[in-house]
């Protein structure tokens, strides 16, 4: 094959996986919604899921049994062959079955649902063949929908792998809505790596503080808040009400150059009349990721960290943040 022709392979395989995704997403209905309710009511009551297949589908059960865990929908995978000598034991009663099978024919499979039904766990089938044997011995079905493998011998699962995860992932993400699962909650199930640590850090751990934060009344002449500034390396600092501490606004040195051009005294002049009054601001013990949102739906360059009570605590400069790794 040339060159062209590879490419040309390549992207009918993607169109293949593509439209079994396409198929899957059209085919949704409500017992779509009955199984995600079956989830969340097994996982109320403390009961955890239990996801089996074989072969590639066992492959993608313990990538599902990832997602579910990191959502903290309690999750295990069953090895089917395993579970006749001794994998039972992590099965309960109450817990639910997913069982993941393409042609829903799996012999272990279907030699298993009878003996989890017995253990008092509730089954459903996560199949692409909705007459299949399995289908029917389950409790509920999860249908994912193929069209055709983009294999060329029609042996190697492609397209279905991909519909059957994808299918796994959207009922993770639906669940997790109705969860109400929030940033900080992904964040304690994520502490290692750079995700981790994009998600744990506080405002407080990377703003600008002590000696490289400038705060002064708002009634300093303009010169010595630029020179506040030099001294800080900063590119703006934070004013607040004589004798009461409350933020009252920040002076950038955007500001001070549009002073200069207006006002050829501004030296001498209050900084009060050069700030901007009532900036945006974050609480310092807000999570950092809550400061990225504000730097890009305000297209700022600086925000000033403070407390509950409005006094400042420190700055945020964006250029700080590639260089902490959270952007």
């Amino acid at each position: 094959m040339d060159t062209e022709q590879i490419i040309n392979k390549g992207r009918q395989c993607l169109e293949i996986e593509i439209d079994a995704l396409d198929a899957t997403g059209r085919g949704l209905d409500k017992h779509f919604a009955s199984v995600v309710r079956d989830v969340e009511a097994c996982l109320r009551t403390g009961r955890k899921i239990v996801f089996t297949g074989v072969g590639k589908s066992a492959h993608i059960c313990q990538k599902l049994v990832g997602t579910f865990n990191s959502i903290s929908a309690r999750s295990s995978f069953l090895d089917a062959t395993q579970a006749l000598h001794g994998d039972l034991g992590l099965c309960l009663e109450n817990d639910l079955a997913i069982i993941l099978s393409n042609s829903g024919e799996t012999e272990e499979l279907i030699g298993l649902v009878p003996i989890l039904k017995r253990l008092g766990m509730r089954t459903i089938a996560m199949t692409g063949g909705a007459d299949s044997t399995l289908a029917r011995i389950c409790d509920a079905v999860l249908l994912f929908r193929v069209p055709k493998e983009a294999c060329p011998l029609k042996l190697a699962p492609t397209a279905s792998t991909t519909a059957s995860l994808a299918l796994g992932d959207a009922l993770a993400m639906v669940l997790l809505e109705l969860k109400g699962f929030t940033q900080e909650d992904f964040a304690r199930f994520h502490p290692a790596g750079n995700l981790g640590r994009s998600l744990l850090l506080r405002v407080s751990d990377i703003m600008r503080s002590g000696e490289r934060f400038p705060v002064l009344p708002e009634t300093t002449p303009t010169r010595d808040a630029i020179l506040a500034m030099t001294r800080a390396k900063a590119g703006s600092l934070a004013l607040v009400e004589e004798g009461a501490g409350r933020l009252s606004g920040i002076f950038t040195d955007g500001d001070f150059r549009r002073a200069a051009i207006k006002h050829t005294d501004c030296l001498e002049r209050p900084v009060a009349e050069f700030m901007t009054r009532n900036p945006k601001t974050i609480d310092a013990g807000a999570l950092a990721v809550e400061a990225i949102k504000l730097f890009e739906k305000h297209r700022i360059d600086d925000l000033i960290a403070v407390d509950g009570n409005g006094t400042p605590q420190g700055l945020i400069d964006s250029q700080d943040l590639p260089k902490l790794r959270i952007v």
